[in-house]
C-alpha cells in the first residue's frame, strides 16, 4: 500500500490540472509561454503519474484496468475480472 501522502499529493495533482487545463490551452494557442511559466508547476499534465486505484502503487501500472500488475493478478485469480483467465498448456 503507498503512503497516505502520496496519494492525496497525486489527487491534488488531478485537481489543479482539471482547473488549469482551459487557461493553458489557451495560453499554448497564443504562444505566450512566459504566462504558462507563471502557472502552478503541478498544473501541468505531464507531472501525473498512474497509480493504481486499489494499493496506489505508481509502477507496474497496467492502464486498460487502472490497477498494478500485483493487484490484476489477484483479482484475476478470483474471477473478479470479467474475460481474463489464467492460461495453462
Amino acid at each position: 500500500m503507498a503512503k497516505k501522502s502520496k496519494i492525496i499529493k497525486e489527487l491534488k495533482r488531478q485537481e489543479l490540472v482539471a482547473k488549469f487545463a482551459d487557461q493553458r490551452r489557451e495560453l499554448k494557442a497564443k504562444a505566450d509561454y512566459m504566462a504558462l511559466q507563471k502557472l502552478p508547476r503541478d498544473s501541468s499534465p505531464t507531472r501525473q503519474k498512474n497509480r493504481c486505484a486499489v494499493s496506489g502503487r505508481p509502477r507496474g501500472y497496467l492502464s486498460k484496468f487502472q490497477v498494478s500488475r500485483i493487484v490484476f493478478r489477484e483479482l484475476a485469480l478470483k474471477g473478479q475480472i470479467p474475460g481474463i483467465t489464467k492460461s495453462s498448456w
